[in-house]
């Protein structure tokens, strides 16, 4: 059956870090849904704000922001307001995904596993840091995407440095504890967790270079676990997800240290939708097409409930 999708606008853009991402990312599913006999609007709001969001009257949302003022829960209240359906997460698990800090909080008290943290000040402690944690260590704005701002600290004299690099990004900083290992991430559709990702990066240090600008990294698809840990870390992510109260779409990043263990990072509520983007990746090796995987997430937004 054909889904009448009616006047459908594609926000991208915005004002966050990570605007470059998101105009590459709106750019993809405008493409995408033109190929499909979608004629959407493309529309960015650090130009036209909410009043020219509103003119446009949507009666469907697709939200390719990332990072804040997109992705935290703001954007998705304004349309709840305005009585528009939308793509993604509501407010709450936009908020909550957007914050790291809060995320492990919900993850800890559900019994998941997520490395240990310590929100950090100007003030802090370096040496008791250290001491809790261990090195090395990470340090991240806590609503910042794209590892902007991310640090890995070696020693005790780098942290007090590495916190002033994070906070030009974001008024909250966490150290959180180094896992070493294999890095996962997990692409969540509907309620159905798509084929984990294995990223390899030749420095090690999955960056934003490495993200969105290098072709020396790795994406290895199948990831190379068994079928029984590819299961677990499955079951894991779609149960972080759900714990946020994330749905329609995500993604969920993990560690996977030498013992087999995983370990929560975060989850993205809008992930990337670039040519160097995960979510696309993994929908193809599970037969997705990347028209098809934007028709599907279009999809989702027939409901407005914060």
């Amino acid at each position: 059956m054909t889904i009448d999708h009616g006047r459908v606008v594609v926000l991208y853009g915005g004002e966050s870090a990570e605007r470059e991402v998101s105009l590459k990312s709106g750019e993809a599913v405008v493409a995408a849904l033109q190929r499909q006999g979608v004629a959407p609007i493309a529309f960015d709001p650090a130009e036209g704000g909410l009043a020219g969001l509103e003119a446009l009257t949507p009666d469907r949302v697709f939200i390719a922001l990332h990072g804040r003022g997109g992705e935290d829960g703001t954007m998705q209240g304004a349309l709840e307001l305005l009585g528009v359906p939308y793509t993604g997460s509501g407010v709450l698990a936009s908020a909550l995904g957007m914050d790291k800090q809060r995320s492990k909080l919900v993850w800890q008290a559900m019994g998941l596993p997520t490395p240990e943290c310590v929100m950090l000040s100007e003030q802090a402690d370096w040496d008791a840091v250290v001491e809790q944690l261990g090195l090395p260590l990470i340090v991240k704005p806590v609503h910042e995407g794209s590892t902007l701002g991310i640090t890995i600290v070696e020693s005790a004299a780098a942290l007090a440095a590495a916190y002033r690099d994070a906070v030009r990004y974001d008024a909250r900083v966490m150290a959180e504890r180094f896992v070493r290992g294999a890095e996962y991430t997990v692409s969540v559709l509907g309620d159905v967790a798509l084929p984990a990702i294995r990223v390899e990066v030749p420095g090690g240090f999955y960056d934003y270079e490495a993200k969105y600008l290098s072709d020396e990294t790795r994406y290895h698809l199948p990831c190379g676990l068994s079928e029984d840990d590819e299961r677990k870390l499955a079951d894991l992510c779609l149960e972080a997800f759900a714990a946020i109260g994330c749905q329609g779409w995500g993604r969920v990043d993990v560690m996977g240290d030498d013992q087999g263990r995983f370990w929560l990072l975060e989850v993205n509520t809008v992930p990337g939708m670039t040519d160097h983007s995960l979510v696309p990746q993994a929908a193809a090796h599970a037969g997705i097409d990347f028209d098809s995987l934007v028709m599907r997430i279009l999809d989702t937004a027939d409901r407005c409930d914060g």
